[in-house]
């Protein structure tokens, strides 16, 4: 029996007081939010899972769910949909990254309105989909042009935004200048030992590039965003970008933490120069384009990923299924699609398989129905563990973390 309460006390240490109480409350509401911030205690009930491991090793995100699907301008500015998060990024076999994302879809179905029964048909979706882009061996991307249902309902919407709108979501204008909007939600404020060691890196940064005028910062707060790496040292940076007010741009700052999955890896690993230097290179590995300004950097000793926000990020509205399966479908398809390309993209990198192996693995029929049954049970296991964190919430027994 895993102790749920020093697992969680173990691996959260450390953290930002304020955004971990945010976590920890967030973990309470229910199964997927746990399952979302709890990606260490997922991969160690794993740990034994032989099944698992004989499949070929790939590159993986690392912490697959349903949300961890989006949209984002790229660095060629345009607008793609693919994974998005790669903090737990690690060298695995490819089934680890199928297992933890069906197990979402089960988790998840309640929150949605959907039956086991149709989560079930959901899980089918998406291992064929899966299944049969690995066995064509072609590593494509999502389109708005053929893509359908919500995710082209996400990528259309996209059109309608400008960048003046999403400064203003995110920013106060005051004449002509803004500061980033503390509004407890998406920022919180910083004191001015904070304040003064991001303004210094970029200072620097800025020296280092070809306009260093565009990086001077305007504004900087402590980022509240995700669930699993809420605590985790992160920043939001408001910058000249292409010029005061409307032409601003916001970057992302976050600390590099090593992978959940280290532990419980059964293939070695290579070595990296930093945590941020892992999470970088993966991501461009497996993202058909990767984000704008996406960089590692060190801070102060540490090891950080920079990146750029933008009016293009969201996820899939999956409530607006409106009762028809179908739609729910289409967009497991499509997620299906685009964990196997990012997987053939990134084969034959420091010890990953090569795509000869993936297409045999994809035309394989045997693997399907044990990874379906096994997400049912990590499912029911994963309910367990949410019901005996939140008895152990109910009765303060993290009061010492917050």
């Amino acid at each position: 029996m895993i102790d749920i309460v020093q697992k969680i006390t173990q691996f959260n240490a450390g953290r930002d007081p304020e955004r971990l109480e945010m976590k920890l409350s967030k973990m309470r509401e229910n199964a997927f939010i746990f399952l979302r911030a709890t990606c260490h205690l997922f991969y160690e009930r794993l740990a034994a899972g032989d099944v698992l491991n004989q499949a070929p090793a790939t590159w993986i995100c690392g912490d697959l769910h349903l949300e961890n699907f989006g949209s984002f301008k790229g660095d060629n500015g345009l607008v793609y949909f693919d994974i998005n998060d790669f903090d737990e990024a690690a060298l695995a076999p490819c089934t680890w990254e199928l297992i933890r994302f069906l197990t979402s879809v089960r988790v998840g179905a309640s929150s949605l309105g959907v039956s086991p029964a149709q989560a079930a048909v959901l899980c089918q979706r998406f291992s064929d989909a899966y299944s049969q882009s690995l066995s064509d061996g072609k590593a494509r991307w999502v389109e708005r042009e053929t893509t359908t249902g919500l995710v082209r309902d996400l990528l259309d919407s996209l059109k309608q935004r400008s960048r003046p709108q999403f400064l203003d979501s995110r920013t106060v204008l005051k004449g002509k200048s803004r500061t980033i909007r503390l509004d407890g939600k998406k920022a919180l404020p910083i004191n001015e030992a904070q304040r003064t060691k991001v303004t210094a890196f970029m200072a620097d940064f800025a020296g280092h590039q070809d306009n260093p005028e565009f990086f001077r910062v305007h504004d900087v707060a402590r980022r509240i965003a995700g669930t699993g790496s809420l605590g985790v040292d992160r920043y939001i940076i408001l910058i000249e970008g292409k010029g005061a007010p409307d032409g601003n741009y916001l970057l992302d700052l976050k600390h590099a933490r090593p992978s959940a999955l280290a532990p419980y890896l059964p293939i070695a690993q290579p070595a990296w120069p930093s945590d941020a230097g892992r999470v970088v290179a993966v991501q461009r590995r497996m993202q058909a384009i990767s984000m704008a300004f996406l960089r590692p950097v060190i801070l102060e000793g540490a090891s950080y990923v920079l990146r750029g926000l933008q009016l293009s990020e969201d996820r899939v509205a999956l409530d607006g299924w409106n009762g028809k399966l179908r739609r729910l479908e289409d967009v497991m398809t499509v997620m299906g699609q685009a964990v196997a390309w990012a997987q053939l993209r990134s084969t034959g990198r420091n010890g990953s398989a090569i795509t000869d192996e993936l297409i045999e693995f994809g035309m394989q029929e045997r693997w399907q129905p044990v990874l379906l049954e096994l997400s049912a049970h990590c499912a029911d296991q994963l309910e367990q563990d949410w019901r005996q964190y939140a008895k152990a919430f109910d009765q303060g027994a993290f009061k010492s973390l917050k």
